[in-house]
């Protein structure tokens, strides 16, 4: 994988190269559930990835990059308002976005505690934790960070097919991070169709990134 130049002027918004812009695919979405975006800081310059759109279409979702957080950082991300506007909310319940692995255990990654199914109740009180990056990526981000290990986790049901076609999955069930992220929305809010416009939008990044392949 060839990650992106840093040495050309940059889009403001998506980060990005001029020429390479993402911005024209960003399509607003509404929904309920808070996302918080932990990208791995080898993800930000990465042509490929995924995120950044996933950021720029979701009104409701933070972004931030790192591998290893301090704790004191760490918890006011995972359920302190994201904003001014928002102090007066209630904390939000954090969920993991990553599934249980058998070899977690071996690995030094705790055992995470069961779901509360009340929880799913009110999607609007919850905050989805993603983590960004490639399966090593984000297993030593899990490894490196004790809260993200405290965190129930959620399981997705009746994955789709990954629309991915520009980067290699290891696993058929793996998504990209943007897919995952509909997907898990999708789930907590029990609206798939909400979510369309902006796998539609993803379709068409990935046809951008996959003519600019066919051209190297």
């Amino acid at each position: 994988m060839t990650p992106l130049s840093t040495s050309r002027p940059r889009c403001p918004a998506c980060l990005r190269p001029h020429s390479a812009c993402i911005c024209r695919w960003a399509t607003p979405v509404a929904h309920r559930t808070e996302v918080l975006i932990l990208q791995h800081p080898l993800e930000v310059h990465e042509a490929k990835g995924t995120a950044r759109l996933l950021h720029l279409s979701l009104p409701h979702s933070r972004m931030v990059t790192g591998e290893r957080f301090d704790a004191s950082a760490l918890q006011p991300l995972l359920t302190a308002p994201f904003g001014a506007t928002d102090a007066a909310t209630a904390p939000r319940h954090a969920l993991l976005l990553y599934p249980e692995a058998p070899q977690d255990a071996t690995l030094g990654i705790a055992t995470p505690p069961p779901l509360n199914p009340a929880w799913l109740q009110s999607p609007e009180r919850l905050r989805l934790v993603v983590l960004d990056g490639t399966w090593r990526k984000s297993r030593k981000m899990l490894h490196q960070n004790p809260l993200l290990q405290q965190l129930p986790r959620l399981p997705l049901r009746e994955l789709p097919a990954s629309r991915y076609r520009i980067r290699t999955a290891h696993q058929p069930h793996q998504l990209s991070t943007l897919e995952a992220t509909c997907a898990a929305l999708a789930q907590l809010e029990g609206h798939p169709r909400r979510f369309e416009p902006l796998l539609g939008a993803f379709d068409r990044f990935v046809a951008q990134q996959a003519a600019w392949q066919g051209r190297r």
